[in-house]
């Protein structure tokens, strides 16, 4: 049995993500400190809350440090919505630093007035490159997801492979390097192509 740690920070909606890997047949773990992951074989880091909060209670638990090392480490972690923008070195939302393991910032959305913020809910999502991806088993370009969100990754480094959504313009709506994805959708939220998407990353990359 796959053992997920979801990771715990106070501030986090956890429960709908517990329940997706449990009906998975995950066992899952919440991670609150670096110790309690000994055990587990991956993060899944369920984002809700604000920049700074996120980013100062990670900080104080040590959590910070330990999904620095997890993810260098090349061990699997997947990151939703705030666990995709707190991986990059800065947000617009705040002004604590980000983890910085990838380049790029997070920006609020910039729209015309009939666009309303935050953007919530179901959109498509694509991807450029032809090659195979194991986490997208099952799941055809155009394939729609749920979002709740105002800020979005920006810019992201070319060595990123990327997902990517439309709201008034184009945005990010996901990268993967090697073992570590993260999507700014919620799939716990998404109905069958969410769980889909999860069984792929517990089947294929833990």
């Amino acid at each position: 049995m796959k053992k997920v740690g979801v990771v715990d920070y106070g501030t986090g909606n956890l429960k709908s993500v517990v329940k997706a890997f449990e009906f998975l047949g995950a066992a899952v773990s919440l991670v609150k400190s670096p110790d309690d992951s000994l055990h587990v074989d991956a993060l899944v880091f369920p984002g809700q809350g604000t920049f700074d909060q996120c980013i100062g209670s990670l900080t104080q638990s040590g959590l910070d440090i330990l999904i620095k090392e997890w993810i260098e480490g090349g061990k699997p972690y997947f990151g939703i919505c705030l666990g995709l923008q707190v991986l990059f070195s800065h947000s617009e939302e705040g002004r604590e630093a980000g983890l910085g393991l990838f380049e790029g910032e997070v920006r609020k959305f910039k729209l015309a007035f009939n666009f309303k913020i935050p953007h919530m809910g179901w959109n498509s999502v694509y991807w450029e490159s032809e090659e195979k991806d194991n986490l997208l088993d099952g799941i055809c370009k155009g394939d729609q997801f749920y979002f709740v969100h105002s800020y979005h990754v920006s810019q992201p480094e070319s060595s990123l492979q990327t997902y990517k959504s439309s709201y008034g313009y184009e945005f990010i709506s996901g990268i993967r390097s090697g073992n570590c994805v993260a999507t700014q959708f919620h799939p716990e939220k998404s109905q069958e192509k969410g769980l889909k998407l999860y069984r792929n990353f517990l089947e294929k990359m833990v």
